[in-house]
């Protein structure tokens, strides 16, 4: 049981896109005598911004302002006020993604292009770590690489699907 939670707790960004989707698909389920594209859409899109953004950024600003050496540990790196400046830029980036559970584009648009470009610009430093630095921790060549690299693929295809669908009342989902 405690590999089970340390798996849970170190790979959150999986762990709350799951739990996003799992929302999204009760919610699927329950409305399913009503359901259109549009809402579905809506569901996984609302479901999405608030678990894997703003559950797992806020969960990231704590790791790195609070428990900053342990981050730093998992990470492969050393700790450095560096640390406080990602925390803060997570936290930021979590309150956005609570509040983009409402129905607004504008905003689940700002919270995909900034997370995006960080998480990509981070995959990218967590890349050259792998190739030069030869650092295989966890933290940095494990499963937050590869959700640091296709989560903004997913942010892209949500906001063309969202674009593209009609309007659903947030009240309905």
């Amino acid at each position: 049981m405690e590999n089970f939670i340390r798996f849970i707790l170190s790979n959150f960004t999986l762990t709350f896109f799951l739990i996003g989707l799992i929302f999204s698909f009760v919610s699927i389920y329950r409305n399913r005598k009503r359901l259109t594209k549009a809402f579905t859409i809506e569901a996984i899109l609302k479901y999405y911004c608030f678990w894997a953004h703003g559950i797992t950024w806020t969960y990231n600003g704590i790791m790195h302002t609070v428990f900053h050496t342990m981050a730093a540990s998992f990470i492969g790196w050393a700790d450095s006020p560096f640390q406080l400046e990602v925390g803060f830029a997570s936290l930021g980036f979590g309150i956005i993604g609570l509040l983009s559970i409402k129905n607004n584009f504008g905003l689940r648009l700002g919270l995909m292009i900034s997370t995006s470009v960080f998480l990509w610009g981070a995959a990218g430093g967590h890349i050259y770590e792998i190739l030069v630095k030869e650092n295989y921790a966890s933290g940095n060549a494990g499963i937050m690489l590869w959700t640091g690299l296709l989560l903004p693929v997913i942010n892209i295809v949500l906001l063309y699907l969202s674009y593209k669908s009609n309007k659903v009342k947030p009240e309905d989902i």
